[in-house]
């Protein structure tokens, strides 16, 4: 008998066994029991989290002919042969992607289908058409014949063409839980009578990052030998870091342990073991950490301004890792930077200086001596809320300056600049001209809206997006001479963009114009003491971390 990988032996057939995507099935079956089909959907989401397993249960069931209670009976004629049917069309756009392609199925969607209700088109990876293949769908896509549904799913939303997602009921698919994962995972292990224990489980969990594909293909390849699957064997074979490991380099953090610090790391690095991973790994256990802190200040004896501080010169060190031999000695120096005796972070120092002047003024006399120090603490106290405020003040400004930097890139947004200006984007990645840090930036973002003169950026890297908007006049400069022009960039995470492009689509429906707003208007709320990077960097990181070059 032939042998079916296991992520492909218990893909759903049915919509009760898919799981981790509750809202989407129940909209999808709610949408057959009450035939509201629509005509086009656009299923979005990481890789490995069920789009196209979704895609044809949904179109299973909709030309299933004794539905039942919106699932598919698996009995019916069209259900047995669902796999065979012809009137179920799966597309690879990946490899289909030119206009040839899409025009020959535009002309096979005119034909009626064969045995079921619904000609069902399932495009996969539709993000990969080219723009001559979109523009020639999209009048299909307007008025389908009633017999035609589409399908399409995708992992890479930002590069599907607003027309496309006009047109389209749109269904986001997330991460799978770790709960979910394990819950699989262990229920395959069961059914395939494979031996692992609850740690291996876990640890497979964490290492597919959400997607159940990933985690289903890697228990494939562990159970290939027959033998109990332990967590030694993963974290031997994968470059993983045990949860224990992370957990006593945490304590001797806290514990102030240099020689400990050191020699783990070392033994990170003679065992060849993911550097990612172990990143990764770090940062969600200091969340942790930082969460039982915020509970309790004096669960842990860290600081939760120390933890935070960690967590987001971590989260920069996966940039700079780039451009460095020794990631290790990095995430050494962060560590050791933090340990007690180094520097503290401002809003430590502000505790500290508070509670000194409690004390002090406990005392019921006071001597010559400690009415100076005291004055000299209330000083330092009140430049320390100066700075606080200096911070707000510039937040204020920033907010308001990012506003009219997306305004105006809507207001002259154009495809042909935007086209334009991510081709000179994506050459730049490989210059040799220009500063690393730049660089950096420029690899770990793309241009998703335009005009002449301003661009809208986003990375899936938050400490991107803060580094971006850190250097902005930096950023500017460095790539004039590829541009042309002096441009305006702004950097939004991932779902802000989300919400900001759905704000521009919802305006371009409407009829309502975008008129430039000039950047001066905001000229006076603009703190004149702090430089551009000061401005944003102070707000993410601890001042004292911060080095001005």
């Amino acid at each position: 008998m032939e042998y079916k990988v296991l992520y492909r032996k218990y893909r759903p057939d049915c919509f009760k066994n898919i799981i981790g995507q509750d809202y989407t099935i129940k909209m999808l079956q709610n949408a057959i029991i009450h035939n509201q089909i629509s005509h086009a959907y656009l299923f979005t989401g990481p890789r490995g989290t069920g789009k196209t397993s979704t895609a044809k249960v949904f179109a299973k069931t909709i030309n299933c002919q004794h539905i039942e209670n919106g699932e598919a009976c698996g009995k019916c004629p069209s259900c047995l042969s669902f796999d065979s049917s012809p009137d179920i069309i799966e597309i690879d756009a990946a490899s289909n992607n030119g206009v040839d392609d899409i025009r020959e199925l535009i002309n096979n969607v005119k034909i009626a289908p064969t045995e079921g209700k619904y000609k069902i088109y399932i495009i996969d990876e539709v993000h990969m058409m080219t723009s001559s293949a979109f523009n020639a769908l999209l009048l299909t896509l307007e008025e389908p014949p009633s017999h035609a549904i589409f399908i399409m799913a995708t992992t890479n939303v930002e590069s599907v063409p607003i027309t496309i997602l006009s047109r389209c009921q749109r269904f986001n698919f997330r991460k799978f839980s770790m709960e979910d994962l394990k819950k699989q995972i262990s229920y395959v292990c069961e059914q395939e009578n494979i031996e692992i224990d609850e740690e291996a489980i876990e640890e497979i969990a964490y290492l597919s990052e959400g997607g159940m594909r990933d985690a289903l293909s890697l228990l494939d390849q562990l159970s290939s030998n027959h033998e109990k699957i332990t967590v030694d064997k993963i974290l031997a074979n994968y470059g993983s870091i045990s949860t224990k490991f992370i957990r006593d380099l945490i304590q001797n953090i806290e514990e102030n342990n240099v020689d400990a610090i050191e020699n783990a790391i070392k033994d990170l690095q003679n065992s060849s073991s993911d550097y990612k991973i172990f990143i990764k790994k770090l940062i969600q256990e200091l969340s942790h950490v930082a969460v039982q802190l915020k509970q309790n200040p004096k669960a842990r004896r860290l600081d939760y301004s120390q933890v935070k501080a960690i967590i987001f010169e971590l989260n920069e060190c996966m940039n700079k890792i780039n451009i460095n031999v020794n990631p290790y000695l990095l995430v050494e120096l962060i560590l050791l930077d933090h340990l007690a005796g180094s520097k503290t972070s401002p809003s430590i120092k502000v505790v500290e200086k508070t509670e000194k002047l409690e004390k002090e003024a406990e005392k019921p006399v006071e001597t010559f001596v400690e009415k100076e120090e005291k004055l000299v603490s209330q000083e330092e106290y009140s430049d320390e809320v100066k700075t606080e405020s200096q911070q707000e003040e510039f937040m204020k400004y920033f907010q308001e300056l990012k506003k009219i930097r997306i305004n105006n890139c809507f207001a002259g947004a154009k495809k042909d600049v935007l086209m334009k200006y991510q081709k000179i984007w994506n050459e730049l990645k490989h210059s040799l001209d220009l500063k690393p840090e730049i660089l950096s930036i420029i690899s770990d973002s793309s241009i998703v809206a335009s005009s002449s003169d301003y661009c809208i950026l986003t990375s899936k890297l938050s400490s991107t997006v803060n580094l971006v908007n850190s250097k902005l006049e930096d950023l500017s400069r460095e790539v004039e001479p590829s541009f042309s022009e002096h441009m305006h960039f702004i950097c939004l995470a991932e779902e802000e963009w989300l919400n900001e492009k759905q704000i521009y689509v919802n305006h371009l429906k409407n009829g309502e114009k975008y008129t430039i707003i000039f950047e001066e208007t905001i000229d006076d709320i603009k703190p004149k003491e702090q430089s551009d990077l000061e401005l944003v960097a102070t707000n993410v990181f601890s001042r004292d971390k911060i080095e001005l070059i």
